[in-house]
């Protein structure tokens, strides 16, 4: 209650909701600006006479100009708290491969995964796991996670926990099965490529836009070798491939959502490269790549000398990711169904 508001805010007053007409009109009008988020602005403070009269007058400014500037930069703190975050969601990952051979369905791979974070001090998940097993792999942000993934397809994970306000945000892709066929493969060497190139680009100075464009460069060039890229038309090119290649990240997934990807990076700064390629089951492609959902996402600091990969102990190699499987996964056991 109010008390408690008292306490735990360090505030000077605090009032019940009920008074809130009572109260804060007079606080208004004793202020030359105010300030709010657009975003979760509500109607019982908007629809007071004297905001509605600030607004007409140009005085209410959109708050989250500032904060989203405050958190785009990280303190020596702030960082701490990202690469624990970091390293949950690493370590989570690590253990959730290692259970995918013997239990190849997407809802126990969430649950192991949000189970394993929270057990390593995790108190959320940052966004409800993506566990796409084979076509599933090719939504972006599929959410059902409710299907048994089939032998030799493979699954894509999109994962993030949260640590005392701080997300992570990774993706792997790989074969419970303990294999990539050839065609996985071939697009999955050029999806790592992709991400190894872009890693290259992040350092102070340069923005996310200049890193988003070379890698449609080198993914318009992959996919066009490959044979699943008829013509450089950007509407085919987007069928394959519609999203960034990375983000802002901290208190939130898509953090600083404010501030354009044209902004040059400073040291201090965290995003994600996320590289991917996804084919619907229907795609006009050659039959081998149908279905196929590839994405590898690593999450990115910018240091004052190029950066540093929060999300680096994961293995992300084909041959680490096979002998990972293959070699320290678990035993085969029997899963009852109704």
């Amino acid at each position: 209650g109010v008390d408690a508001a008292l306490q735990t805010f360090k505030a000077d007053k605090a009032y019940p909701m009920h008074k809130l007409r009572e109260i804060l009109p007079d606080m208004m009008r004793g202020s030359s600006t105010l300030f709010h988020n657009v975003l979760t602005a509500i109607p019982a403070y908007m629809d007071l006479e004297p905001f509605q009269k600030a607004a007409l007058l140009g005085n209410v400014k959109d708050v989250s100009r500032f904060t989203h500037e405050l958190r785009l930069v990280k303190s020596p703190a702030e960082l701490t708290l990202m690469r624990e975050s970091a390293a949950i969601a690493c370590q989570a990952l690590l253990q959730t491969m290692l259970h995918s051979k013997t239990y190849p369905y997407e809802s126990m791979l969430s649950a192991k995964f949000e189970y394993e974070c929270k057990m390593r001090g995790a108190q959320r998940m940052a966004f409800n796991p993506v566990v796409g097993g084979g076509p599933n792999g090719s939504v972006i942000h599929y959410s059902r996670n409710d299907q048994k993934i089939k032998e030799g397809d493979l699954v894509l994970m999109d994962v993030g926990c949260e640590l005392h306000g701080y997300v992570s945000d990774l993706t792997r892709t790989w074969p419970p099965c303990g294999r990539f066929s050839s065609s996985q493969e071939e697009l999955y060497d050029l999806i790592l490529q992709t991400n190894k190139e872009c890693l290259e680009l992040c350092k102070p100075g340069a923005n996310i836009r200049q890193i988003h464009y070379h890698s449609v460069e080198i993914l318009r060039k992959g996919f066009q070798e490959i044979g699943i890229l008829k013509n450089s038309s950007s509407n085919s090119y987007h069928q394959l491939n519609p999203t960034s290649i990375g983000h802002y990240l901290g208190m939130d997934v898509h953090d600083c959502s404010s501030i354009s990807y044209d902004r040059p990076l400073k040291p201090g700064v965290v995003i994600t490269i996320e590289p991917g390629i996804y084919i619907p089951p229907s795609s006009d492609v050659p039959e081998r790549f149908q279905g196929i959902g590839i994405r590898i996402e690593d999450e990115v600091l910018i240091t004052d000398t190029g950066y540093e990969v929060l999300t680096g102990s994961i293995p992300k190699e084909v041959k680490q990711l096979e002998s990972l499987l293959n070699n320290f996964g678990f035993g085969t056991a029997t899963v009852a169904s109704n």
